[in-house]
């Protein structure tokens, strides 16, 4: 090795050490056989290694804040491998409810479906830690999807359903199951398997459930997968799901009439329900959500004064009720997920009609 790479490993591993005692690492020490640092975190008795040869693969511009984002990123999710090299094989897309996870700090992530996002996570033998906005690799985070998705099996069911039939699919912890509903063509290239036009549920993250449209078996998987939702910690959603004419998961849309419509509008009531409980846990002045018998929702506006609605088929403050439609042009739409609106007052238009109980 030249001289001149020799200097630019240890400048950078100067660096990188710095970064570490100044947030309190004393024992930060460079390893040049190995081009590493190592560094034992509080309560651990094992060091970790920070290998920097990705960060000396990046341009020199900039590359003290590059590090002081690496090392940060690093510290806030230990579990995070060091460069986009060692990265990228392990990771994996996963769907979860649009509320952030309160274990990590800014998690990368992109609306999915109603109520569900996208995060990264890191796929480690026995455990996955998620994939923050500040990773400290210098890759777009179009990229990191990409990758994630690609790392995929996209595993196919051999042999043909003479009828409709029920598929489940339980995860082992390594088969990512729920997350293939990600994969643009996966869930409609079950047709031949389950008989029909596939029906996914993925009421927590190890249950994957799928039938054919119009089959016996379909309300009995909306009631099996509401109980599961109900009962799992790692609860995803009750909800159905269909390809759309692109091969994008969608959810299942009912026909006016027909008999799966409450299903779906209870499916639909009980996933809203509980990620908007999750955001009030966090957010001052946030309205609850009440599900009525046939899958109506309703805001309850506290108060007759500031709050912060989440959407609902209609608004109740004490005794009055009235549609959501009439409620919302006097609101301002805020910027969370999932979607609130502040109100200031309760609205008194003359002559608004209410709604009965």
């Amino acid at each position: 090795m030249g001289l001149f790479r020799r200097v630019a490993r240890a400048r950078l591993a100067s660096l990188v050490i710095k970064r570490l005692r100044r947030a309190g690492f004393a024992d930060a020490r460079y390893h040049s056989a190995t081009f590493s640092v190592s560094f034992t975190p509080d309560g651990d008795t094992v060091p970790s290694v920070l290998r920097l040869d990705g960060l000396l693969a990046q341009r020199s511009r900039g590359r003290r804040r590059r590090v002081d984002r690496f090392v940060a990123g690093f510290l806030r999710n230990p579990g995070l491998p060091v460069d986009w090299h060692a990265a990228r094989p392990l990771l994996r897309p996963v769907l979860r409810g649009v509320t952030t996870p309160s274990d990590v700090s800014a998690p990368l992530s992109r609306p999915a479906l109603p109520f569900l996002a996208e995060f990264v996570v890191v796929d480690h033998p026995d455990t996955m830690t998620f994939v923050s906005v500040d990773n400290g690799w210098e890759v777009d985070a179009e990229e990191i999807f990409a990758a994630a998705r690609a790392n995929l099996t996209a595993a196919t069911l051999l042999g043909k359903a003479a009828e409709p039939v029920v598929v489940q699919f339980v995860d082992d912890g390594d088969s990512y199951w729920t997350s293939h509903l990600l994969l643009d063509g996966w869930l409609a290239g079950l047709a031949g398997q389950v008989g029909g036009t596939p029906v996914a549920f993925a009421p927590d993250r190890g249950t994957l459930l799928v039938t054919a449209d119009r089959s016996d078996h379909l309300p009995g998987l909306f009631a099996q997968a509401e109980a599961v939702y109900l009962a799992s910690p790692r609860a995803i959603t009750p909800m159905a799901y269909v390809s759309d004419p692109d091969g994008r998961t969608v959810p299942y849309r009912a026909a006016p009439g027909s008999p799966y419509e409450i299903c779906v509008r209870r499916a639909q009531a009980l996933l809203a329900a509980r990620e908007y409980a999750r955001q009030a846990e966090q957010l001052p002045l946030a309205a609850e959500l009440l599900i009525a018998d046939d899958g109506r929702t309703r805001a309850l506006w506290p108060q007759d004064g500031p709050a912060l609605l989440p959407e609902a088929d209609e608004v109740q403050v004490g005794e009055t009720i009235r549609p959501w439609r009439e409620v919302v042009p006097h609101l301002v739409e805020q910027d969370l997920a999932p979607a609130r609106w502040r109100g200031e007052t309760w609205p008194k238009p003359q002559d608004a009609p209410t709604v009965s109980e």
